[in-house]
């Protein structure tokens, strides 16, 4: 569901002066070579026609018309005010634009972009410089295109994307199947099925919305096929040459967010001039986001495309190589309005001022010194994530893990002493382990906690791995039961504090459900103290005041889009455990509400539920059910779609089954079952 706002933005600085005056044209069909078309919406500044200027394009397949309108009115006209022509551009297949969708990132989506390009850059209005940014998917065009070159784009600025698809994205984990990529699977399809717009296609749209409802591709079942880093997911992994990338990139990213391994990745990896910009934000751009404090995102967008669109000498290339938030420590919440910190600089990643202090695991303790060898032993309880987080937090409701004490519980718990001088964390915790199983297949979570003085136990980071890809997420390769093997696993990238009194702790668990997918048997971890140890990234404390860097400007926003609320937005996370029966389940109300766009009186409705549920300890009583909704009406025309689909599994197979529906007049008018089963190898 990706309409939403998280920030309040009746607190943000609304602007509606700029230094040009916006011009609005909504209704451009971008013409492909194959005879598709490409429908987007400009914000331009006026004069452009006379006076050509750079154009900036946003390229995402999520309806800009209607579906993120009230999103898109708090971006592209900043853009066009400040001197650029902006673009939302939908995919093909998408929205009002023409032809069949496809799978996400394929390669006929890249050829789409260029060729859209070189037309924008060719326009009487254009100057012939172009510029791309997005968020989520339209980071992923952002880099994906600019990895291909083409000669009118001059800068990129992606927000909440990887540069690996596999290691870093919404569907797998240290090869762990997320349970948010079949959530995502399953949206996806229900997002491209949607109808265009009467008022744009005409009379023939219902025939282009049944053709696309038809010829939708259901992605979940593919996704769910690659299990290891194969070449489906190395198509669109930058990181597979980061060379290919030579345009100024600005990264942004937020601790919250899913994607920030990759952010810092890149921040190492990625050539002169790009820069990286890590807040603590969810999903969701800088200067709309939760946690805060939001940012002057646009503000800072603006500068960099007047560097490289432009040509202004503004400095942008004395800002440091890496800006990030350090956090402070902070109770245990499922959701945050704020995270209290500061801004820090570092010229290069790594930084020089990151040293590694080595702890070794000991029976209930962590220590400076090396113990004796012991064996402890561990079978963590089927749910023992069922208080965990979402892998892909937007910042709205209770989407973050709360206290771990439950957790904990199903872990074994290795504890600092109370520390007595403050840690400061920053980079990737890494722990290295000596173990056995008793199963060629299962998974180890591992968490980093903050301990409270009076017991409140705060998730800082966690990591995951699958322990078929010990040896690499594209060598995957069962473990033979009984055999001791060592093996590396890093957790999610952080900058934290840790108070002077409080203690750390690292908790490992064998199950991470409803976060990943349980292996197909229960297994039992044995791990071999002695050989066992953890390296935190530390900032030298008499560093931190020379890596203090300036706050960005404040948040501020255009004038937001009119709208007609007709229900309002509600997130609920209901967790439940019956004794009686052993079943246990956590069901999220994703409700975004439903709308009015006074502009041209459509009227939105999104709503969705995603349930998960086991019973006692068998991993085969795993199953995720997904229902979600979405309407379009206008007047007395109306047209939705509509999905419910269940994932369950048994020792051999996942079983993904359902019905799509599309809806108009309020009755089903078709339907698409979905049964197939996809063959469990390495997960």
């Amino acid at each position: 569901m990706v309409n939403l706002i998280a920030a309040p933005v009746d607190l943000l600085q609304s602007r509606s002066e700029f230094p040009r005056r916006v011009e609005i044209h909504s209704n451009i069909r971008i013409p492909l070579a194959d005879g598709c078309w490409l429908h987007a919406r400009a914000w331009m500044p006026e004069g452009a026609a006379a006076n050509p200027v750079p154009a900036l394009v946003e390229y995402a397949p999520f309806r800009h018309r209607d579906f993120t309108a009230p999103r898109d009115a708090l971006i592209h006209p900043w853009f066009a005010g400040h001197g650029y022509a902006s673009l939302r551009v939908e995919l093909r297949g998408s929205g009002d634009s023409a032809g069949i969708p496809r799978d996400e990132y394929v390669l006929q989506e890249q050829d789409d972009a260029l060729q859209a390009l070189d037309w924008i850059a060719a326009q009487g209005w254009c100057d012939g410089n172009t510029g791309m940014f997005g968020m989520s998917w339209g980071a992923f065009s952002a880099l994906q295109v600019a990895a291909r070159k083409p000669p009118s784009l001059k800068a990129i600025i992606p927000v909440h994307g990887t540069d690996d698809r596999f290691a870093d994205d919404i569907h797998y984990k240290g090869g762990c199947l997320l349970s948010a990529g079949l959530s995502w699977g399953t949206l996806y399809t229900l997002y491209m099925m949607r109808p265009p717009d009467p008022e744009l296609s005409g009379e023939v749209w219902r025939q282009q919305w049944l053709k696309r409802f038809d010829a939708c591709p259901l992605v979940l079942p593919e996704w769910m096929s690659h299990q290891y880093r194969d070449d489906y997911w190395r198509h669109g992994s930058i990181c597979e040459d980061y060379s290919q990338l030579n345009c100024p990139a600005l990264i942004a990213c937020g601790w919250a967010d899913g994607y920030t391994n990759a952010a810092l990745r890149m921040a190492e990896h990625l050539p002169e001039p790009s820069r990286v910009l890590i807040g603590p934000w969810a999903h969701t751009y800088p200067h709309l986001a939760q946690p805060g404090p939001q940012i002057g995102f646009l503000q800072e967008a603006v500068k960099w495309w007047d560097r490289w669109l432009k040509g202004r000498d503004n400095e942008v290339e004395q800002l440091p190589r890496l800006r990030l938030w350090l956090q402070d420590s902070t109770p245990p919440a499922s959701s945050y309005e704020q995270r209290d910190g500061e801004w820090l600089g570092f010229e290069g990643w790594p930084s020089c001022a990151v040293y590694r202090r080595r702890w070794f695991l000991q029976p209930d303790r962590l220590e400076d010194s090396m113990p004796e060898e012991s064996v402890l032993e561990i079978e963590s309880p089927l749910a023992n994530a069922i208080d965990g987080p979402e892998w892909l937090p937007h910042g709205v409701g209770p989407e973050l893990p709360v206290d771990q004490e439950a957790e904990d519980e199903g872990s074994l718990c290795f504890d600092t002493a109370v520390l007595e001088s403050e840690l400061v964390i920053c980079g990737a915790v890494e722990v290295r382990l000596r173990l056995r199983t008793n199963t060629p297949v299962g998974i180890v979570s591992v968490r980093l906690v903050d301990l409270f003085e009076d017991g409140r136990a705060t998730q800082i980071s966690y990591g995951l791995l699958n322990l078929v890809h010990r040896h690499g997420l594209d060598k995957p390769e069962p473990v033979v039961p009984g055999e001791w093997f060592d093996l590396v696993l890093s957790l999610n990238d952080i900058a934290q504090r840790i108070p002077r009194g409080h203690r750390l702790r690292v908790a490992i668990s064998t199950q991470a459900w409803p976060l990943v997918w349980p292996s197909r048997q229960t297994m039992t971890l044995e791990l071999l103290l002695g050989k066992c140890t953890m390296a935190l990234p530390l900032l030298d404390p008499e560093k931190i005041g020379g890596l203090k860097s300036a706050r960005p400007d404040s948040a501020a926003i255009p004038e937001t889009l009119s709208l007609v609320w007709q229900r309002p937005v509600k997130r609920e996370r209901t967790i439940a455990r019956d004794a009686a029966t052993g079943c246990v389940s956590r069901v999220y109300l994703k409700d975004d509400g439903a709308f009015r766009i006074e502009e041209h009186g459509m009227e939105i409705d999104a709503w969705g539920s995603l349930t998960y549920r086991s019973r006692g300890e068998d991993p085969r009583t795993a199953e995720a059910e997904y229902r979600y909704r979405l309407k379009h009406a206008r007047g007395e025309w109306n047209a939705g779609v509509e999905c419910e689909v269940r994932v369950t599994a048994d020792a051999e197979n996942f079983y993904v089954t359902g019905e799509y529906r599309a809806i108009e007049d309020n009755r089903v008018i078709k339907r698409r079952v979905v049964e197939q089963p996809v063959r469990r190898k390495y997960v």
